[in-house]
């Protein structure tokens, strides 16, 4: 079972690797769904070349799946292909697209590179399946509302066609993510790449009584008084407006019996503290179903998806869809920050890393080293050193070069973490 994990930067797209994941997703700037991300563009196809070639060297080669998931206006076709060359520099293994109009451009300026169908085209049923298998696609990704029993009859229905279903990370109130919220109230279309993610925002419910003597119920968000957006009840309760967080952490095996081949996580947006330590937790799941290793050796990894700011969890539409229907309101807080990460070791001596910071820390506070497979790794000793002058720092943050000194067992590309508050 593959494991796809976000990537919105280069630096992202590092840790979604290192820390586990098969593929990472990435959006080229101005055609995904994340235009708020940092997303790839100048020179950085020349690094991630290099990371791939890395990891192939190691024995655990990557896959780099690139999200063109926008609803393209002509102007925005236009607008690929003079950058045709460009994108073609990256060492794409699949595009992601929910447009029909770019199969056809994508198949002629891409033969070579396979398609994978974007939840945004909203499959759900075996019909559309192999209608799009018939058109070319290698793989399609699920729209989020197909429950598992659907999953398994259109695996059974279509075989040769790759299934790919998010497992875990925020889900949208709309179907498969085509709102008009953030539109209607901010002019910043969804389905553009621009959601002003409108129904996280903090509103308050009024009503008004009608001359005909039934009352009408309005929001009012907190940022724009005067403004109204209109809820109508029917029969049944009205959910508002934030959803909860998917997780299938615990149902993994049920997805790969379902005939899942590959596990997604949403978050390009997200830190590369979530970045690492989702990929990790659902790493160690697969590796556990797979028969890698033991359920004792996953359960700590998995535990510290606790330590990652969430909203309340939830199965989505693959057990019951009621549960998918209700809401809620903010997240939990984690007890960590990210306190920086470990870069490369200093020539020459035992145990000075490069530091680099993320957050202001203060020398003395508690840190833990998060890695690959080490759950965490306390350390109070260690020494902050300028590298200008070699001598004790009492505080860095963020943006200043800073040397760490410490006796624990810290690898490249380790996660420091620190006490939140």
């Amino acid at each position: 079972m593959e494991l796809v994990a976000p990537a919105g930067n280069i630096e992202k797209l590092l840790y979604a690797w290192e820390y586990g994941a098969d593929s990472a997703y990435i959006g080229l700037k101005k055609f995904s769904l994340r235009v708020k991300a940092d997303n790839f563009y100048g020179e950085e196809h020349n690094e991630i070349a290099r990371l791939k070639e890395e990891y192939r060297m190691r024995g655990k080669p990557k896959k780099l799946l690139c999200a063109l998931n926008i609803s393209f206006h002509n102007r925005d076709i236009a607008n690929f292909l003079a950058e045709k060359d460009y994108f073609a520099q990256y060492p794409i293994d699949a595009f992601i697209v929910q447009d029909i109009g770019m199969v056809r451009v994508l198949q002629r300026e891409f033969p070579q590179i396979p398609l994978h169908l974007s939840t945004q085209a909203n499959c759900v049923n075996s019909e559309a399946a192999k209608m799009y298998r018939d058109l070319g696609f290698k793989r399609v990704v699920l729209g989020r509302e197909a429950g598992l029993a659907e999953i398994r009859e259109i695996k059974d229905a279509a075989p040769e066609l790759e299934i790919e279903c998010f497992a875990h990370g925020a889900m949208c109130i709309a179907y498969s993510g085509r709102c008009l919220m953030s539109a209607y109230l901010t002019g910043r279309s969804a389905n553009s790449g621009f959601c002003s993610h409108s129904c996280r925002w903090d509103w308050r419910l009024l009503a008004d009584e009608l001359k005909t003597g039934e009352r009408e119920y309005l929001v009012e968000e907190r940022e724009r008084p005067g403004e109204f957006f209109p809820v109508v009840e029917t029969d049944d309760f009205t959910a508002l407006f934030s959803s909860k967080d998917l997780c299938m952490i615990d149902y993994v095996r049920e997805m790969k019996n379902a005939g899942v081949d590959a596990l997604k996580i949403e978050g390009r947006m997200k830190s590369i503290y979530y970045t690492a330590l989702v990929t990790r937790a659902y790493r160690k799941r697969i590796d556990e179903v797979e028969g890698r290793i033991s359920a004792d050796e996953a359960a700590p990894f998995v535990a510290e998806l606790d330590n990652v700011a969430h909203r309340q969890f939830a199965t989505g539409f693959y057990f019951d869809k009621n549960e998918a229907n209700k809401t809620t309101k903010g997240e939990t807080s984690s007890p960590w920050i990210l306190a920086g990460t470990i870069g490369k070791k200093v020539p020459g001596t035992d145990g000075d890393w490069e530091f680099v910071s993320m957050n202001k820390i203060t020398a003395g506070i508690p840190l833990e080293f998060v890695g690959p497979d080490e759950i965490s790794i306390p350390d109070t000793d260690y020494v902050l050193i300028d590298p200008e002058t070699g001598t004790p720092r009492d505080w860095v943050c963020h943006g200043h070069p800073c040397i760490i000194r410490t006796s624990r067992p810290v690898q490249e590309r380790f996660i420091v973490r620190a006490p939140a508050g």
